[in-house]
C-alpha cells in the first residue's frame, strides 16, 4: 500500500499570509505545498454569527460567517507576491489560478488568468494546475512552457453536483493524457454522493493513473482519510483545524497522518 503525497493548501489571502502557512504547513509534515494564486484576489468580511461557511470550503469555524468578496484586478502585484510565496519553503509546490467557472475567485477575463499561469510556471514550481477545459491551443502552449522539472495536475472542478461513481470514473480516464495527476472535487450535499466519489476511487485504483479525487462537503473526507487504500496520488489537506472540517469535507494534515496511522495504512 502506498503512502499518498500530503499537499497542504496555504491558507491566507495574501503573499506574506501564505508564506506563513508553508511553515506551519511543513512543521506539519507535508510532502508538498498549493498556492491558490486566485485567493489573492479576496479578502474575507464577517456578515453574522454561524458556524457555517461558503460552498467553496472558506470560514473560521469560530461562530462566524464570512463573505469572501472579490478585489479589483490591480489590487495585486503579482510578481512581488509569487516570489514571496515560491522562496517561503523548499516544499514542493503546486501553483493554482482557479477561475469562477471551476469555484475559483480570480476576477480578470481567462487571457488575464492565462497570464498569470504564464507567470506561474516561469516560477518553476514542481506542478502547474492547469484546468482539463482551458482551450486545447492554449494548454498545449503552456505545456509547452514547462520545463522537465515541472509537472501538470489536469483539475476538474464541478459545481454543479456529485455524477456517478462510473461518470466519475469515466471522466477521470477520458482525461488521463491531460497531466501527470488528475484531480477531481465535486460538492457533496450529503455521505451517499461522498460515496460515490469513493466507489470511483476504488474503480480506478489499479488504472495506472495518478489521481487525486475529493468531495466538499458531508463525508468528502472519506476518499481522503482512504486515500492509501484507494491508492491515490495525492490528498488536499489543511493547516486549519476545527470541527466544521469534517462537514466540508477537508482535513487537517496532522490529523490525516494521525488516521493513517490508526488505520495502519502508514
Amino acid at each position: 500500500m502506498n503512502r499518498p503525497l500530503v499537499c497542504v493548501t496555504l491558507r491566507g489571502r495574501t503573499a506574506d499570509e501564505m508564506a506563513s502557512d508553508a511553515a506551519v504547513a511543513k512543521a506539519a509534515g507535508a510532502d508538498a505545498i498549493e498556492a491558490r494564486l486566485d485567493h489573492l484576489w479576496t479578502i474575507e468580511h464577517p456578515v453574522q454569527a454561524n458556524p457555517r461557511s461558503d460552498t467553496r470550503g472558506n470560514g473560521d469555524g469560530a461562530g462566524i460567517e464570512v463573505e469572501v468578496r472579490q478585489l479589483d484586478l490591480d489590487a495585486v502585484d503579482l510578481g512581488p507576491a509569487l516570489s514571496t510565496i515560491v522562496e517561503a519553503t523548499n516544499l514542493p509546490m503546486v501553483i493554482a489560478c482557479r477561475p469562477e467557472r471551476q469555484g475559483g475567485y480570480y476576477p480578470g477575463n481567462e487571457d488575464q488568468r492565462i497570464e498569470v499561469l504564464r507567470a506561474a510556471i516561469a516560477c518553476g514550481p514542481r506542478w502547474i494546475d492547469l484546468e482539463s477545459d482551458i482551450a486545447k491551443p492554449i494548454r498545449d502552449e503552456l505545456v509547452g512552457l514547462t520545463g522537465d522539472s515541472t509537472g501538470i495536475i489536469a483539475s476538474m472542478h464541478s459545481i454543479e453536483g456529485t455524477p456517478s461513481p462510473s461518470a466519475i470514473a469515466q471522466d477521470i480516464e477520458d482525461n488521463h493524457d491531460l497531466g501527470d495527476i488528475i484531480k477531481a472535487c465535486y460538492p457533496t450535499r450529503n455521505r451517499a454522493e461522498s460515496l460515490r466519489i469513493f466507489e470511483a476511487a476504488w474503480e480506478l485504483r489499479d488504472s495506472g493513473i495518478n489521481t487525486a479525487l475529493m468531495g466538499l462537503g458531508p463525508g468528502g473526507d472519506w476518499a481522503r482519510i482512504h486515500a492509501p487504500l484507494l491508492d491515490q496520488f495525492m490528498v488536499y489537506t489543511t493547516t486549519e483545524s476545527g470541527w466544521h472540517l469534517a462537514q466540508q469535507g477537508r482535513i487537517n494534515a496532522s490529523d490525516l497522518q494521525t488516521a493513517w496511522s490508526l488505520l495502519e495504512y502508514a
